[in-house]
């Protein structure tokens, strides 16, 4: 151990001491000085929500805990500038390097790749190692060197590499750098003010962050749940499901624990012939390998967060009304099925896997409404809130994937109702108007004779509503808006000569990323990704920081046509300013109703404009003061149970 090295240690969403690649080498090296730095002003439009911030504050008071069982104390930061107060962290205790676990969402890759270049600046030493998967996206790709655009291959693949041991030893002993660094209390932070404490006791009764509880709740699953897993994970009640995706989310467990945890149950079950455990082995992992892709895409292709992978999307007429998206966050839609999701998801932050996809296609497929606003709403509230995961699974839904959901499929909520909650039991629980309806018309009220209606105290249109739209029409309402999206992708062909070209330089915004993204729409076609090298020479690496290493895109051989490109408004990233990462604006750049902008009200109120920078962060989503605008990502599946008395206090 090199007593003289004095580490900054930075945690992000690695709360945890065990299997943590960052902590390990540090405490290898000499003195470390453990950091949070909580910067409301770069979080921009991405300042989490309510219950996201709750765990968030419990999960670090748990990780302080641990830390000063070890011999040091985390030091918790609030500041204007990340980069500053690590600059401040270094001065203060004489540190020479700075170690952290990457993140690989679109904000965080940009900002850590300027962080990396300013420390460097300043002759600091900075790593940043893999903590929160099972492979770096730069590992995994195709025959051809590429990045992969589906799913099953992708993941094919990523069980056929060698995966890294389960976990590194947790450090038994950790020696504190001496120096003063400016800390704050937890309370400090301001995580959690007074008028949310009330409704975040709630939560405690259900849930309990921190990563040794983490590590208790997948014991829990693996040897209790994880063998009914393939057979009972659709059940919207019961306990069937992993709930780890918080634990998860804010690395309070190893994905890679996870993993081996499981593969060693498989084997006990491969010895036993145990063929009902095998494959629930084989759907749990790929719940796994979800996350894992939605990492993989967002660091591969960092505009998913505002722009659907299968750019043809961009002509898709969704319907920006504002009083539909308040009636489905409301849980005011007429369809019991999803008002009783949506009304879950408010009240505890939490829905069932199966549940977001029923609510999201509702969103998109039913009301069209942009898909960006219902992967904003998630955001905000819930409890598990993961940026990656939120793109992969409403793109996912919305046919923004190659393998995604077919664009013209809509499913009925009613038939999902009759199939997920066939006795009506979830609906009764999360809608008490509807709780004496006989089972046979729960999922369709609006069908029920007049007598049992009103048997069943239920006025529709009064204590509970019709249905914002009739599934017929909402189905040829989809169909004409495809019908629409084709004929301007066919004006846009014939314009361009079947090639739109589209280039986007992000080398100024840091050098992250040059990208070219080449759209075909020939025949209509719309294999138009971009084909991202990964297995590459080293010296042909895009970008600049010092241990990770980010793709660059490999840009066909275009017909030149004598047009110049053509770039649209949405292709361009607004500019920086006060209004930049405001989600919910409209076209004119003002303010909507701040009970339609969202219903985290805290995380509105505390929402501030993000630091000037090289990079800004697009505009979640752009409403049109029209009906209708042409703007254009499946989630973990986990919670702990809620306790009967929690529901009726809710």
């Amino acid at each position: 151990m090199g007593s003289n090295c004095k580490t900054i240690v930075w945690f992000r969403r690695d709360l945890r001491v065990e299997d943590n690649p960052a902590l390990a080498a540090a405490a290898r090296d000499g003195n470390i000085c453990p950091v949070y730095i909580w910067c409301p002003k770069e979080e921009g439009q991405y300042f989490p929500g309510r219950v996201s911030r709750w765990w968030l504050k419990q999960s670090l008071a748990h990780l302080d805990q641990s830390l000063r069982s070890l011999g040091v104390e985390l030091g918790f930061i609030k500041a204007e500038s990340i980069v500053d107060a690590l600059l401040d962290c270094v001065k203060a205790v004489g540190a020479t390097k700075v170690v952290f676990n990457r993140l690989y969402d679109p904000v965080s890759l940009v900002r850590d790749h300027n962080i990396k270049q300013i420390l460097g600046e300043h002759n600091i030493t900075v790593n940043s190692y893999n903590g929160d998967l099972l492979h770096e996206p730069w590992e995994v790709y195709d025959d051809t060197g590429c990045a992969f655009t589906t799913f099953a291959p992708f993941w094919d693949k990523c069980l056929n590499m060698q995966i890294e041991p389960a976990s590194l030893p947790m450090p038994w002993r950790l020696l504190p750098a001496e120096g003063f660094v400016q800390k704050f209390s937890i309370e400090d932070l301001g995580l959690e003010n007074e008028s949310e404490k009330s409704s975040n006791a709630l939560l405690g009764k259900a849930w309990c962050p921190g990563w040794t509880n983490a590590n208790k709740a997948l014991v829990e699953f693996v040897e209790h749940q994880l063998l009914d897993y393939s057979q009972k994970r659709v059940n919207l009640g019961g306990n069937w499901t992993s709930f780890l995706s918080p634990y998860l989310h804010f690395g309070e467990l190893s994905v890679r624990k996870v993993f081996h945890n499981v593969q060693l149950k498989q084997m006990v079950w491969a010895n036993q012939g145990n063929s009902r455990g095998l494959e629930s082995v084989t759907v749990f992992l790929k719940s796994i390998g979800f996350r894992e892709y939605s990492r993989y895409i967002c660091f591969n292709f960092p505009f998913t967060h505002e722009k659907p992978l299968l750019s043809h999307l961009k002509y898709f007429p969704w319907n920006a009304d504002q009083g539909n998206f308040k009636a489905w966050r409301q849980g005011r839609t007429g369809y019991p099925l999803v008002d009783a999701g949506m009304r879950e998801l408010w009240a505890t932050g939490w829905i069932h896997n199966k549940m977001r996809v029923i609510v999201a296609c509702f969103c998109v497929k039913i009301l069209l409404l942009p898909w960006r606003w219902g992967m904003k709403y998630f955001w905000d509230t819930l409890l598990d809130a993961d940026l990656e995961c939120d793109i992969l699974g409403w793109q996912y839904i919305s046919g923004s994937l190659p393998d995604g959901h077919d664009l013209n499929r809509l499913d009925d909520p009613e038939l999902q109702g009759s199939k997920y909650d066939a006795e009506g039991e979830y609906v009764r629980q999360w809608i008490p108007e509807l709780a004496r309806m006989p089972t046979e018309w729960i999922h369709h009220p609006w069908n029920a004779p007049i007598s049992v209606l009103k048997a069943s105290g239920v006025e529709l249109g009064v204590n509970y509503p019709k249905p914002i739209i009739e599934i017929d029409t909402a189905r040829q309402n989809l169909t004409e808006a495809i019908c629409l999206m084709q004929g301007m992708i066919s004006t846009d062909a014939s314009e361009t000569n079947g090639t739109h070209e589209v280039v986007v330089d992000n080398s100024d915004a840091g050098g992250a990323l040059n990208a070219t993204r080449v759209d075909n729409y020939q025949n209509n076609e719309t294999s138009a990704i971009a084909r991202v090298v990964l297995n590459i020479k080293p010296g042909c690496i895009s970008g600049s920081s010092r241990d990770q290493r980010v793709p660059s895109v490999q840009i066909p051989n275009t017909q030149s046509n004598g047009k110049r490109p053509r770039v649209s408004a949405e292709d361009v990233p607004p500019g920086p300013g006060p209004n930049m990462n405001a989600c919910y604006r409209n076209a004119d750049g003002l303010r909507m109703d701040e009970d339609l902008s969202s219903t985290a009200d805290s995380s509105t109120a505390k929402r501030q404009t993000f630091s000037t920078s090289s990079y800004c962060v697009p505009q979640a989503c752009s409403l049109s003061t029209q009906s209708k605008t042409f703007c254009d990502g499946e989630s973990s599946d986990v919670k702990q149970p809620w306790k009967e008395q929690m529901d009726r206090a809710v």
